[in-house]
């Protein structure tokens, strides 16, 4: 990546992404419970950047991402992106997935299983609509409900076939941590949103992902593309 280009955007240069492994570590199955995945096996220094929802549409981050090529993956909220699903368009053109993250973000263990299922199901078959390819990954809204039989049950009746948490998550100017030492580990998912000015205390959409690039560089990460780690059903 161009100096130029890291410079542009004010985040230090980030180490390239060693080659994908040509054996993915995680094999998902076509029938059956399904896994809840928070980050992934591999000695490799890499983590893998997530973004939810979908709500802030910056122009400006699409530049972002066409300079810098960081690998993301997408969970996207139907109630977030109707107003202009053409926006993910030029991301998921530029090789980062769009998976399943319902259609109107409730608390899923607080609603029935016919419900549970209707918010799944109904974001897949918008995405899959709108995108062309059917999302194999599911995330609950707030992580909520993610290990209990009705939401699995209701994920695999919707077609995704792993549900997908996270260990750190961005906030404005840092991450939160699972771990006490407040320490990224190899294979870790990160959690970011769409936001903008308004959720980030005056801060655009590429000011916080320029600082979470700089956390992860700070430690000696590279980004990796999740979906090269993840092997979906054949």
């Amino acid at each position: 990546m161009p100096a130029a280009a890291w410079a542009k955007w004010k985040v230090p240069p980030l180490a390239p992404a060693p080659p994908a492994p040509a054996d993915k570590p995680v094999k998902l199955t076509k029938s059956g419970t399904v896994p809840v995945i928070s980050s992934i096996p591999t000695q490799q220094k890499v983590v893998f950047v997530t973004i939810d929802d979908g709500e802030e549409k910056d122009p400006k981050f699409i530049e972002m991402m066409s300079d810098l090529k960081i690998p993301i993956t997408m969970f996207l909220m139907d109630d977030a992106i109707k107003n202009n699903y053409d926006y993910f368009k030029p991301l998921q053109a530029a090789g980062n997935s769009i998976q399943n993250h319902t259609l109107h973000h409730p608390a899923m263990s607080t609603k029935s299983a016919a419900v549970q299922k209707t918010e799944v199901c109904g974001d897949q078959q918008v995405l899959t609509q709108k995108y062309g390819t059917a999302p194999f990954l599911f995330r609950p809204p707030y992580g909520d409900g993610a290990n209990t039989p009705t939401l699995n049950s209701a994920v695999q009746q919707c077609g995704p076939r792993a549900v997908v948490l996270w260990h750190e998550s961005m906030q404005i100017h840092d991450m939160q941590y699972q771990n006490a030492d407040k320490k990224l580990r190899p294979g870790d998912i990160i959690l970011a949103h769409f936001r903008g000015p308004k959720d980030l205390k005056g801060e655009t959409m590429t000011e916080m992902f320029g600082e979470l690039l700089s956390r992860i560089q700070e430690q000696g990460f590279s980004v990796a593309r999740l979906d090269d780690y993840i092997q979906p059903p054949s």
